[in-house]
């Protein structure tokens, strides 16, 4: 009797980002993707959130290898922090294996990686029970792969992020032709990108962007700014191509856009003719109208070079009237108002914003319903699970799949955690598995939890009052103080009644606390708090935090 297929997504499920989706087959286990997921604006101080690999680290044994299907950060963010607890291969295609090592290269992990660099067409056995074939398709990043994973139960199709571009600016159409060979062998299961499921008809093609970057450079006497994600690599070049084409200059300014650009112009993913790119810092000699600037900063993240540039912040760039600045991305949910923020700040230094969805220049990487409908049509699964997406998109690509032939009761939607049991005859939620969110704040890693995050929250929305008594260690009488201290909450200088109050409640609960002769000073925290905290709603109707500081003396 053949194993049971379990597959378990640890994240990118009800969410966008922090992909990571564990298959697993008789007593061996590979991993599909490892990506990083943006902080929530309520997550205060948090830069980056990883899934919880409990599961993984609890049976690191069973983990015959780690398999990546692209190098967007959302699938290979989080491989520092991941390979620091497991010791296994990892097999990606040339240009992911090279952002995958500039990642552990910086995390002082890479010697003790082994990276396994896989083409599109290839199959590796993994383990005893897995043999994973690349298949190539189309994303806004060059050498992204499906992956067909083979077990004993069947074959599993895990798609990536994927689009059917008939004009890619590389020349390489995802190999339909290979999904509908797979589609006629049989397969078990397809596990399917759903970002895009709500907008009809087929993605922008790559090609179409190039044209309207033409269009935006033709004419234009003044600098132009472009700001892309740093991994689309099309994008890059389809800029670099415009340079060229207007005489320009291309310099480029963010960490991760530089190492990008060097990495796939090694590699042979770009084609950067000599003499085209110019250092950043010698810019200040070249005519305005002769230079184009590429910078990361799309979503409007605080420490990104177009935040910087736009708040003055920058030490190379200063916007001024006639520059004009290209955002050719898409808003991750959740980042709409930090973009917004910055794009209201360009137009108050006199630049000109090119923004607007209608002017075509950006093309997401992920397929719309006609694309998911073909993709189902050729594959002709038995089974379906979507993945990557919010539970909206999940449930519509449900129904979408439900449309095209596969049956409702071989439909099922997961969440993060749980397991999908797949055999020959039914697909079924089982069980569930230790999953979550991890915290990366600074270096500290899962250091900061729920109970932190609800204390910077709280801080954020009401501040903090500290009151400090000096109590004798003889009798526990007041020696000195209160001194009442605040951050965050008011301003001392002007609401000195309030100042002078607080100090007379905090020393009626020392002088009660003497009066009964009580030594425990864990009480009289306690009993501070709760007065002041009392005094202070019925006082403002704010609750801040306060924090009672007793010296013994």
């Amino acid at each position: 009797m053949a194993e049971k297929l379990k597959i378990i997504a640890l994240g990118g499920l009800n969410e966008i980002g922090k992909n990571m989706y564990v298959y697993e087959y008789g007593e061996e286990m590979i991993v599909v993707d490892c990506g990083i997921g943006f902080p929530d604006d309520d997550m205060y101080g948090i830069d980056a959130v990883i899934p919880d690999i409990t599961y993984l680290v609890r049976n690191k044994q069973r983990v015959k290898g780690i398999v990546i299907t692209h190098g967007h950060e959302d699938h290979i963010g989080a491989m520092p922090y991941v390979m620091d607890e497991l010791n296994c291969p990892v097999y990606c295609t040339p240009l992911t294996a090279a952002l995958v090592n500039i990642k552990l290269t910086e995390h002082g992990t890479a010697s003790r990686v082994k990276l396994v660099e896989v083409k599109a067409g290839e199959t590796v056995k993994i383990g005893s029970g897995f043999k994973v074939e690349f298949i190539h398709v189309n994303h806004s990043i060059p050498d992204s792969v499906a992956l067909a994973i083979r077990t004993g139960a069947g074959i599993a199709i895990h798609t990536g992020d994927y689009k059917i571009d008939t004009t890619p600016i590389d020349g390489g159409m995802i190999d339909l032709a290979r999904f509908g060979e797979l589609g006629k062998k049989g397969v078990l299961a397809l596990v399917s990108d759903s970002t895009n499921v709500e907008n009809p008809g087929y993605s922008l093609s790559e090609s179409v962007v190039a044209a309207n970057f033409e269009r935006e450079f033709e004419g234009w006497q003044g600098r132009i700014i472009v700001t892309t994600f740093a991994s689309n690599v099309h994008r890059l070049q389809q800029v670099i191509n415009c340079a060229k084409k207007y005489g320009r200059k291309v310099a480029v300014t963010g960490r991760s856009m530089e190492n990008v650009l060097r990495v796939a112009t090694e590699l042979g993913y770009m084609d950067v003719p000599q003499g085209t790119v110019v250092d950043i810092n010698h810019i200040k000699g070249l005519p305005k109208d002769k230079l184009v600037i590429i910078t990361t900063g799309s979503q409007g993240e605080t420490m990104s070079a177009l935040h910087r540039m736009a708040f003055s912040e920058h030490r190379q760039v200063e916007i001024t009237a006639g520059d004009k600045i290209i955002i050719s991305a898409s808003a991750i949910p959740g980042n709409e108002n930090s973009i917004s923020r910055v794009i209201d700040e360009l137009f108050r230094k006199g630049a000109t914003v090119v923004y607007e969805k209608s002017k075509l220049l950006h093309a997401s990487g992920h397929a719309c319903r006609e694309e998911l409908k073909l993709m189902l049509a050729l594959i002709k699964p038995k089974f379906f699970v979507p993945v990557h997406g919010e539970y909206r998109h999940l449930k519509l690509h449900a129904e979408l799949a439900k449309q095209m032939g596969v049956k409702p009761q071989n439909v099922v939607i997961s969440d993060i955690g749980k397991v999908v049991e797949i055999s020959g005859r039914s697909i079924k939620l089982t069980s569930t598995v230790p999953s979550g969110k991890v915290f990366v704040d600074g270096t500290g890693v899962g250091d900061v939890g729920s109970v932190v995050l609800r204390d910077r929250k709280h801080l954020a929305q009401d501040g903090m009052v500290v009151c400090v008594v000096s109590l004798s260690s003889e009798d526990g009488s007041l020696v000195s103080g209160p001194d009442i201290i605040t951050r965050g909450f008011v301003y001392v200088k002007e609401n000195e009644d309030i100042i002078n109050d607080l100090k007379q409640v905090t020393a009626q609960v020392c002088a009660d606390a003497s009066h009964k002769r009580m030594m425990d000073y864990s009480t009289i925290k306690a009993m501070i708090k709760s007065r002041v905290s009392d005094y202070l709603y019925k006082k403002t109707k704010r609750s801040p935090m306060v924090l009672p500081v007793i010296m013994d003396i």
